[in-house]
């Protein structure tokens, strides 16, 4: 059904809809928004069902990481959508006198590329409509091949909710989403990979697109737990985000920094944890899966480099996608597993001398950007210094991923893990752009700002001009 011809239509039909002023009606938006909360409800089952298909979720899984935050999104936008909107009102400043009123009006872009990947294919689309649709723009939304059973789901959502000229959705593979990033769209979002980043941000400079990036990073995210923390809570809480969604989360721990002092411990805590929480993974039905043949073999061919430092875990089950969480213990902060972002269930271990802390978090810092830290202590100055000195997306102490779930604060990477931001407040201003216009007078005009600029004028003007711009 898609090609070059049929896509080009699509997207000029959205422009004309636009251009016809309907999205930019508040209450209007809100309906929408109301529009497609229902229709998620209304496909929950079968939301669930997708998501088993494709991930091997379980339905309280799916509720807890794709249908529960979809809502709170949308629910979050209805009730401040209104306040969000409002013009901003400013005093002019004394050198624009007489015209004391400035207003700053949040437009909508136009028509908006959003591309979502497999990992949460429902919240990665929904959440980022949800910021689209309450900024007043009309939506493309390409969702990932991958995970097939989802992108169906969606496309029928979208299609029984939306007429297409105003939402519509575009699917197939790699191509399909290069005939789309060869439109000229008003605003790109892209959730996945920096190397695909890449791609879109190259496209998008043909035409000169505003991009809003979330990306995994290069390096991937680091935790670190510090000798003074307490090592079962640090364990029980690592394990269980390792284990969800099989450790393909773009905020999820890729390795583990744990001081020598502590490393015996924590690493017997992991284990107990693994088995407490998800036993013989390969086997529990309650296990995700990888996403493709692809993704179990690359995350197999990884673990069997690295198989002589195995503590826990290294096997699964090629034909069910199944790969166990895998603990690697001791790997040295330089080897390449820890180098590359892994978005699998093997978790390296890094051991490190607690007193020689500044060195590994400079070393962290060498790297490229993740999209989330997490440190584990109790030493709360300390963790406050790192946060807030270090460069990353978002994190957490002595919690993981939480942060993802607080209303009314952003959701972003830097460089390599990304750029711009959403949820709540933050996703309607990534689809908006700022205008500012000034209320002039009628009826009289600041001399200051005529010629001449010299002779007798020239003295007062440049008094006025000191005093004024201060």
């Amino acid at each position: 059904m898609w090609n070059k011809e049929t896509i080009h239509e699509a997207v000029n039909s959205q422009r004309a809809y636009f251009e016809s002023g309907q999205t930019l009606d508040i209450s209007w938006r809100k309906e929408q928004l109301v529009r497609l909360k229902m229709s998620i409800l209304a496909y929950e089952e079968e939301i669930e069902q997708a998501l088993e298909a494709d991930l091997g979720r379980t339905a309280a899984e799916a509720y807890l990481t794709d249908i529960g935050p979809s809502i709170v999104e949308i629910n979050e936008a209805l009730h401040h959508l209104k306040k969000w909107s409002h013009p901003e009102v400013h005093y002019s400043g004394a050198a624009c006198f007489p015209s004391m009123i400035t207003k700053v009006y949040k437009m909508p872009y136009g028509t908006c590329l959003i591309i979502s990947p497999f990992n949460f294919p429902f919240l990665l689309t929904f959440g980022v409509l949800a910021a689209s649709i309450s900024a007043g723009n009309t939506a493309v939304i390409k969702p990932s091949s991958k995970s097939a059973a989802s992108t169906a789901v969606i496309e029928k959502i979208i299609a029984n909710t939306f007429p297409p000229e105003y939402c519509t959705v575009i699917s197939g593979g790699h191509d399909i989403a290069d005939l789309c990033l060869k439109e000229r769209f008003d605003k790109i979002f892209y959730t996945g990979s920096p190397k695909v980043g890449r791609h879109v941000m190259a496209c998008a400079a043909e035409n000169l697109t505003p991009v809003g990036l979330e990306l995994g990073g290069e390096t991937g995210n680091w935790c670190i737990v510090r000798k003074d923390a307490n090592i079962k809570d640090a364990a029980r809480k690592i394990t269980f985000f390792k284990i969800l969604n099989a450790g393909q989360i773009c905020i999820n721990i890729n390795q583990v920094a744990v001081a020598e002092e502590v490393a015996d411990q924590f690493i017997e805590e992991l284990k107990k944890e693994f088995t407490r929480q998800i036993g013989n993974a390969v086997n529990n039905p309650e296990y995700p899966k990888l996403i493709s043949e692809a993704a179990y073999g690359k995350c197999s061919f990884e673990a069997e480099k690295y198989r002589a430092k195995i503590v826990y875990g290294g096997y699964g089950n090629r034909d069910t996608l199944k790969y166990a969480p895998t603990i690697l213990y001791p790997v040295g902060k330089d080897e390449p597993v820890v180098k590359h972002e892994l978005f699998s269930p093997l978790l390296p271990v890094v051991p490190f001398k607690d007193a020689e802390i500044a060195d590994l978090l400079s070393t962290i810092a060498g790297r490229e950007h993740g999209l989330a830290l997490y440190l584990f202590t109790k030493d709360i100055k300390w963790a406050e210094s790192v946060m807030s000195t270090q460069q990353y997306g978002g994190g957490c102490v002595n919690e993981v991923c939480n942060h993802l779930m607080v209303k009314g604060v952003p959701f972003n990477g830097t460089g390599h893990s990304g750029m711009g931001a959403y949820h709540g407040e933050w996703g309607f201003r990534e689809f908006s752009h700022p205008s500012t216009v000034l209320y002039g007078s009628r009826f009289f005009n600041l001399p200051l700002r005529e010629h001449p600029y010299s002779g007798k004028k020239a003295e007062y003007k440049m008094k006025l001009l000191r005093l004024f711009e201060k």
